[in-house]
């Protein structure tokens, strides 16, 4: 029997592949479970057409990630911390202060795709990378200023 695959499994094959089983596997696990639908020519045609449509979302969200990262990209943050001897900071400059600074300029980023080296504990300059989406990422510019 031909099955169209819905999810990944490991010892058949991947979403969308076409494969042959025995009939009974296909109606006693993969069918009931959801994980494959039988391979019609009307199901061949509904999945081609549902990956067109993914394809097309995936282009899209893509694409704005792009321009976000440019948009973050020539931005530069100034935050201005109080500081010691040294230029050593009373506390840290973290992930969730830049998304707030982000956010009073219109930007909506989760604070956990803010990744920093290490937590900014001095005056000076440093970079951020910002995981907007898995293929595209921009980096941040901070400047950390006395008080």
């Amino acid at each position: 029997m031909k099955v169209i695959l819905k999810e990944n499994i490991e010892t058949l094959g991947h979403i969308g592949d076409i494969v042959k089983v025995a009939p009974g596997y296909a109606r006693n696990f993969l069918l009931p479970k959801g994980l494959a639908i039988e391979a019609t020519s009307r199901n061949a045609k509904a999945l081609e057409h549902s990956k067109r449509q993914m394809e097309y979302k995936k282009h899209k969200v893509r694409e704005q990630a792009t321009h976000l990262s440019a948009k973050l990209e020539a931005l530069s943050i100034v935050l201005a911390h109080q500081a010691g001897e040294g230029d050593k900071l009373f506390g840290a400059v973290t992930n969730m202060e830049i998304a707030e600074y982000l956010k009073k300029h219109e930007i909506q980023i989760d604070r956990k795709k803010i990744v920093l080296a290490e937590p900014i504990k001095h005056l000076g300059e440093f970079t951020a990378t910002v995981k907007i989406h898995p293929e595209v990422t921009a980096t941040l510019k901070i400047t950390v200023t006395p008080l």
